[in-house]
């Protein structure tokens, strides 16, 4: 029977990874906003951001904020060579959803390969950002790192929010996707936009998987989970809403807790594809989307 005395550390520890599934959903919704292209090698870019770290860390002796800053800097990078080699010539011809969907889970599955051939296929971790203590309040132990994914990710949705609302850039993205070729028409110059679309969103992998990998082990095979996690969380918030998708992450990561006491670790996912089909059925615009 499960034991539900451990309920309030449970949520904790689901608001935590709840925060990097609303990152990962963020960063699908930034480029579907872009191009309405869903792109399924998001979990490559959060797996390389906790990978590229660790290896500079380890093995280079680079200091652990440099290390990040650099992972996160080469992942972006890899975001626009990939908007470059594997989108863009397939968003020229106009090719279909499911031929996008194809291509970016193929470009996965190489950068995935590629990782095991460089680093190997043992788990890898990183130091807690903050060694001390856990707080308590209660009988909750609340450690410092998810203290650090907290903040960080909250902070980063606001830096999204000021971005998009304030900056002319920002503001052009968000013309892009309402209408691309009246945007176009406006001077915007949107090929630009959408490898910038696939930078930011690499980015937000990066920083979600550097958070997340001191808490639990990477390796090169994390990407596919990470990113199924992350695009029932951009569904659940209402897919191309980047704060909706960032509830529905931190609703996946509670439910998921919620599960894994009820009913053991491997329901987990059971749980999470539970939730999709729940609102697939009941309410497909999300829940930062219009009641059909």
């Amino acid at each position: 029977m499960a034991d539900w005395s451990y309920i309030p550390q449970v949520l904790v520890s689901g608001l935590g990874i709840g925060c990097v599934y609303g990152l990962i959903g963020i960063g699908f919704c930034v480029i579907y906003n872009a191009s309405g292209i869903v792109n399924f090698a998001q979990g490559a870019f959060v797996m390389l951001g906790g990978m590229i770290t660790q290896v500079l860390f380890s093995r280079s002796g680079v200091p652990l904020p440099v290390a990040a800053l650099i992972a996160i800097a080469a992942v972006a990078v890899l975001g626009v060579a990939i908007e470059r080699v594997v989108v863009r010539p397939l968003w020229n011809r106009k090719a279909t959803m499911f031929v996008m969907i194809l291509a970016t889970l193929a470009a996965q599955i190489v950068i995935e390969r590629l990782t095991l051939i460089a680093v190997g296929d043992q788990p890898k971790t990183l130091p807690v950002f903050t060694d001390r203590p856990p707080l308590m309040i209660g009988s909750v132990a609340i450690g410092y790192q998810l203290i650090w994914i907290v903040g960080g990710s909250l902070a980063i949705v606001g830096l999204l929010a000021a971005f998009f609302s304030l900056t002319k850039t920002g503001k052009a993205m968000r013309a892009c996707s309402i209408n691309r070729e009246a945007a176009a028409l406006q001077g915007i110059p949107v090929s630009r936009m959408l490898a910038l679309a696939f930078a930011l969103s690499a980015a937000l992998g990066a920083i979600a998987g550097i958070l997340i990998t001191p808490t639990q082990y990477t390796a090169f095979n994390v990407g596919v989970p990470f990113a199924i996690s992350g695009f029932i969380a951009a569904i659940v918030g209402g897919f191309g809403r980047p704060f909706g998708a960032f509830l529905g992450g931190l609703l996946l990561g509670l439910l998921q807790a919620l599960a894994i006491v009820g009913f053991g670790a491997g329901l987990k996912n059971v749980a999470a594809l539970s939730v999709l089909l729940l609102f697939l059925f009941i309410r497909p615009s999300g829940i930062l989307g219009a009641a059909k």
